[in-house]
């Protein structure tokens, strides 16, 4: 498959988080929560001005900054490994830039991005968070995990080439 194919996965990201983003915002009230599974997993109405979990808050100019320069360079990779990369690749690569973009457009637009997958372990609550969200941690999951088995495959294809032939 051709590398570009996989942007599509990126534009999935996009529709799927501007659409969900759009449902909570529009149909409930902030702090407002829908009980999906009891009290574990709940559907919550939430705007978070920070980074992950909530950190920096109030940094607009710098998460624009930054995932301008995140963006420009995951576009750049993709199109380096372009003969090369494998499909596990090139399938995190694309979504973590579909999260990256989906939350940027929420950071330029209102200066917060919408939350609203909320879970509760006992008495942990763990931070609120949405698709774009979901599709950066599932892609670099799955960059992690192509260098991990790359580097192995690496490694076992020098193996092979130190073997000398067994004489008698």
């Amino acid at each position: 498959m051709r590398y570009y194919y996989y942007y599509l996965i990126t534009v999935v990201v996009l529709i799927l988080d501007y659409v969900t983003k759009k449902i909570v915002a529009t149909k409930m009230n902030l702090y407002d929560e829908i009980s999906v599974i009891g009290n574990f997993f709940l559907i919550t109405s939430h705007r978070n001005r920070g980074a992950a979990f909530g950190i920096l808050e109030g940094q607009r100019l710098f998460f624009i900054i930054i995932t301008v320069a995140i963006v420009s360079g995951l576009v750049w990779y993709i199109f380096t490994m372009r003969k090369t990369g494998k499909p596990r690749l090139f399938i995190g690569l694309t979504l973590v830039l579909g999260g990256a973009i989906g939350n940027f457009i929420d950071r330029v637009r209102f200066g917060e991005v919408v939350d609203f997958f909320k879970f509760n372990f006992g008495s942990y609550t763990f931070p609120i968070f949405n698709i774009a969200d979901s599709a950066i941690v599932i892609g670099v999951g799955l960059i992690l995990l192509d260098a991990l088995l790359s580097a192995r495959e690496e490694k076992l294809a020098q193996g092979q080439d130190n073997k000398e032939p067994n004489g008698v």
